[in-house]
């Protein structure tokens, strides 16, 4: 987020280019927010093994990897394009 949110702002892209870069980061931490907070109800109501409570915590975990799948698609489709342009401008 701390690298990806200023080049949001340094990509010559427009306002809703912008706004899917900015909101895909924004989606990728309310996720991660909610998984911890699901993660850490868990833990308080038991630290011991228990099925379900593993089950919560991997959709948790699948719930964030699907986050960054689609801030990773979001920022390829979007940036991509510009940073091949740029680096064959720099290579040629």
């Amino acid at each position: 987020m701390a690298i990806l949110a200023p080049c949001a702002f340094l990509l010559p892209v427009g306002v809703v280019e912008r706004i899917l870069l900015l909101g895909t980061l924004l989606v990728v931490l309310i996720v991660e927010l909610l998984n911890s907070s699901v993660e850490a109800a868990i833990d308080r109501i038991s630290l011991e093994r228990h099925s379900l409570s593993k089950r919560a915590k991997d959709f948790g975990s699948a719930a964030v990897m699907l986050a960054l799948v689609l801030c990773g698609g979001t920022w390829l489709a979007i940036a991509g394009p510009h940073v091949v342009h740029w680096v064959r401008a720099l290579a040629g």
